[in-house]
């Protein structure tokens, strides 16, 4: 069993850019639109949207950066618990207020690195219609703009050889928008404030996805 409250290093995120770079482009054939558009330095959060289990590798594997993920603690199961904290992805007990987590995340973007989130919380229909407000503390808090990301492709049909994964070497498009910035300019953390970045968050992210499905036609 892995230390959950180590902090996740840049090196172990490294290392999990290599895998997922080597697993996703073997495994499938993915087109990234946008990747110039992410920060080449300083902090940064990567907002995912999230309707299938790949939608983390897939990121990981085709960011131009290193990305530390907040995952849920009910993935760190067995030989993943040690492997996905070996990578430097964070450990997220979603039933309470995780305090080690929300350290660990925001030591990340001190540190100027590369946050992943799913806004949605969980996993579902990826359209980001219900957000959650951990997005917005982490943006204002962390000072870290927001970079929408669209994974598409990933659920449109099933696999032959394993159903619960696309059909090997199909295409899966990852389209990055523009940075932006979510808080007010006027300093405020209150939660009112939250709440008012959320909402600007929203629209962001739903813009970018529907921006993103003309892109690529899906």
């Amino acid at each position: 069993m892995s230390d959950a409250t180590a902090a996740p290093t840049l090196r172990g995120a490294a290392v999990g850019r290599t895998i997922g770079i080597g697993l996703m482009y073997g495994l499938w054939k993915p087109r990234v639109l946008g990747a110039w558009r992410v920060p080449a330095t300083g902090p940064v959060i990567l907002a995912v949207n999230h309707s299938h289990n790949i939608d983390g590798p897939m990121l990981m594997g085709t960011a131009p950066r290193p990305v530390h993920f907040l995952i849920k603690k009910e993935a760190f199961v067995g030989p993943l618990d040690p492997f996905l904290h070996g990578i430097g992805q964070i450990e997220v007990d979603r039933t309470t207020v995780d305090r080690t987590a929300i350290s660990h995340a925001l030591g990340v973007l001190e540190n100027g690195g590369a946050l992943g989130i799913f806004p949605e919380g969980t996993r579902g229909e990826g359209d980001f219609a219900s957000l959650r407000a951990g997005l917005a503390y982490f943006a204002v808090r962390g000072g870290a703009p927001i970079v929408p990301v669209a994974v598409l492709g990933s659920t449109e049909r099933r696999g032959r050889l394993i159903r619960g994964l696309p059909p090997l070497r199909s295409r899966v498009d990852v389209v990055f928008g523009d940075a932006f910035d979510a808080s007010a300019g006027d300093g405020r953390r209150t939660r009112r404030a939250l709440d008012e970045a959320t909402l600007r968050i929203q629209a962001k992210l739903t813009a970018h996805l529907e921006s993103a499905k003309r892109l690529t036609g899906r």
